[in-house]
């Protein structure tokens, strides 16, 4: 029998009308055909959606969930690229600059800095990694974040405009992320930096570029005060064992997530990899590393490793401070950033920032082994 169509259907046929690989290979005629022949598998997907939907917190729903997300080949890559953020309006208070840092046998480097116009010298600084997957994104993306805790922590903040797989893979971005905080370490007399109060953070690619750094710097002697990893691409294995009501993901899917580890890791996530920094979670010994805050929601892909890399350096030792959001999917707070859940997420990491860097003090001792629901 056959089902007449509802306007969620003919939603979901624009949404596949609308994807850029279609389009482009098919024509708009044909991909129109396409979408109507998938009508009846349509019903059933629609179905595990709603369900799915249900399951989001009601203050971070938004149409964005109707919206096709996925980026798992180079076209559609092309296409996301082609998007550019707006550039975020600066407090009065914060000054913005780039810096090109020339390195010996390579390509500049990018660095966007943001500065309170009346910082009094010297103060802590973050060094920040945007997010887009390990293939997408700029220090742009990370306008808005960067700016409001140069604003409102008075500290500097450094952000990476690190190089992007699959033209760049590893260890191109984790090297470029290790050169930033060099670079601060060595420059701290002219920036205006206590080298004791250096924080480093991310989110999501970013903040598992973070973790990496994280590792690196451990083992480098830089020292590093507070990891911040917000809901950070930690595992490339995840590819491999996402559990059934993991795979209805929005903003980063299972198909992006496998795009984006096989574009650095310049093979299929999951296999065998030993490289160094790769994979922040493949690293056996995590004892010694700076005390970390993680959040992350509980709908979010990267929720099951976010946790069990939690654990994990709580187990060796290191100060953790995990933060889980019920209802929470991947990046909800930049989707809908007013939602209660989205301002206490970006406000506690805020918190942990502000007592790592405010504090001329020696690193936190305190075993901060807590685990929340917001």
């Amino acid at each position: 029998m056959r089902r007449t169509l509802d306007i969620a259907d003919v939603r979901h046929m624009m949404s596949v009308m609308s994807r850029a690989d279609v389009i482009e290979r098919a024509g708009l005629a044909a991909a129109a055909a396409a979408a109507l022949a998938l009508a009846v598998p349509t019903v059933r997907a629609l179905r595990r959606h709603a369900d799915a939907v249900r399951r989001v917190a009601p203050e971070l729903r938004s149409t964005a969930l109707l919206r096709p997300s996925t980026v798992s080949n180079r076209a559609l890559l092309a296409h996301r690229r082609h998007r550019r953020p707006a550039t975020a309006a600066l407090p009065p208070g914060v000054q913005r600059h780039g810096v090109r840092l020339a390195r010996a046998g390579g390509p500049e480097l990018e660095l966007d800095l943001y500065s309170p116009t009346t910082r009094p010298a010297p103060t802590g600084a973050l060094v920040w990694m945007h997010g887009g997957g390990l293939v997408m994104g700029t220090t742009r993306h990370a306008d808005a974040w960067c700016a409001r805790v140069a604003d409102e922590l008075g500290v500097l903040v450094v952000s990476v405009g690190y190089r992007l797989a699959p033209d760049h893979p590893y260890p191109a971005a984790i090297d470029d992320c290790h050169d930033a905080l060099t670079w601060v370490h060595r420059e701290a007399s002219g920036l205006g930096v206590d080298t004791a109060r250096v924080a480093i953070g991310g989110d999501s690619a970013g903040g598992g570029l973070a973790a990496s750094l994280a590792q690196r710097a451990h083992d480098t002697g830089l020292p590093v005060r507070l990891q911040v990893l917000v809901y950070p691409m930690l595992d490339d294995r995840t590819v491999t064992r996402v559990r059934a009501e993991r795979t209805w993901a929005v903003l980063w899917t299972p198909p992006s997530n496998r795009f984006g580890w096989s574009s650095y890791l310049g093979h299929a996530p999951g296999e065998d990899e030993t490289r160094p920094y790769a994979v922040p979670a493949r690293r056996p010994d995590l004892a010694g590393l700076a005390p970390a805050w993680i959040g992350v929601g509980s709908l979010d892909l990267f929720h099951d490793e976010d946790v069990a890399y939690a654990e994990r350096l709580r187990a060796a030792g290191v100060p953790v401070d995990l933060h889980v959001v019920p209802g929470m999917y991947h990046a909800a707070d930049d989707v809908v950033p007013d939602a209660p859940q989205s301002v206490r997420l970006r406000g506690s990491a805020l918190a942990a920032l502000a007592d790592a860097l405010r504090d001329p003090a020696p690193g936190p001792t305190d075993d901060r082994a807590s685990v929340s629901e917001q």
